[in-house]
C-alpha cells in the first residue's frame, strides 16, 4: 500500500478532513517564508486536539539542528523532514534523538541525485520534489518521473505537482513508498479543499500491484 502524506496543513478543520479522507501523515511547515507556515504554538494546539493514529511531520528548511529538535518535541511531531543543506551526519543525529527522518531532494536532472547514496542508513526515507530555485515544495509542478526510478536502496516518497488526475500514473511509473501532496489539494496556499483531499487519497488507494 502506498502511503499518503498531505503537507502544508494550517487549519485544524483541514487536518481533521485529511484524517477522515485516510491520509497516513500530515505535514506542518516551520519555514517562515512559506505561505503554509504555521507557528509552533498553533501546530501544538492542532496536534493535541485531534485524534490519534496519524503521523505528524515537521518540515524544516536550513534550520539549526537543536532548534528543530526543540520545536519538534514542543509541538509533538514524530518525523522531521529536512530541506536545504543537511549532511548525513545531521540526519543520523536526528535519528539518534528518536525521530524518523525524511531527507528532501529537489530534482530537475540526474545531476541532482549525485551524492544521494551518502544518506543510506542516515534517513528513514528520501522525498523527491521538483527543483525550482528558491522554492521548497508546494510548487505545483512535476519533474521527470523516470529520474525517481534511479534512486535505489531507499524508501522513496514522490512529491511535486501531484493531484488526483496524475497520482495513479505517477505511482504506476515510480512505485514509490509514499506520495506527498500540498498545492494539488488546495483552494489557495495553505487552505485545503476537502473534496480534493478525498479524491486524491481515493485515487491512491485504487492503485493495485
Amino acid at each position: 500500500m502506498v502511503r499518503v502524506k498531505i503537507c502544508g496543513i494550517t487549519r485544524q478543520e483541514d487536518a481533521l478532513a485529511a484524517m477522515r479522507a485516510g491520509a497516513h501523515a500530515l505535514g506542518l511547515v516551520f519555514y517562515p517564508q512559506s505561505p503554509r507556515f504555521v507557528s509552533p504554538s498553533l501546530a501544538k494546539r492542532m496536534i493535541s486536539s485531534l485524534p490519534p493514529l496519524v503521523s505528524w511531520v515537521g518540515v524544516f528548511v536550513d534550520y539549526p539542528v537543536e532548534g528543530a529538535i526543540e520545536t519538534a518535541r514542543q509541538v509533538g511531531v514524530d518525523t522531521i523532514q529536512l530541506h536545504g543543506r543537511v549532511s548525513p551526519y545531521e540526519c543520523r543525529y536526528y535519528l539518534e534523538k528518536g525521530f524518523k527522518v525524511i531527507r528532501s531532494v529537489r530534482v530537475g536532472s540526474e545531476e541532482d541525485l549525485k551524492g544521494i547514496e551518502k544518506y543510506r542508513g542516515a534517513v528513514s526515507a528520501i522525498l523527491l520534489d521538483t527543483k525550482i530555485p528558491g522554492l521548497y515544495g508546494g510548487t505545483g509542478r512535476t519533474f521527470p518521473w523516470e529520474l525517481a526510478r534511479l534512486v535505489e536502496g531507499f524508501h522513496v516518497i514522490l512529491a511535486g505537482g501531484l493531484n488526483q488526475d496524475n497520482v495513479a500514473q505517477a505511482i504506476g511509473e515510480v512505485r514509490p513508498w509514499g506520495v506527498d501532496v500540498s498545492s494539488g489539494v488546495e483552494k489557495e496556499p495553505g487552505i485545503k479543499d476537502h473534496r480534493l483531499m478525498e479524491l486524491f487519497v481515493r485515487r491512491v488507494m485504487e492503485v493495485r500491484g
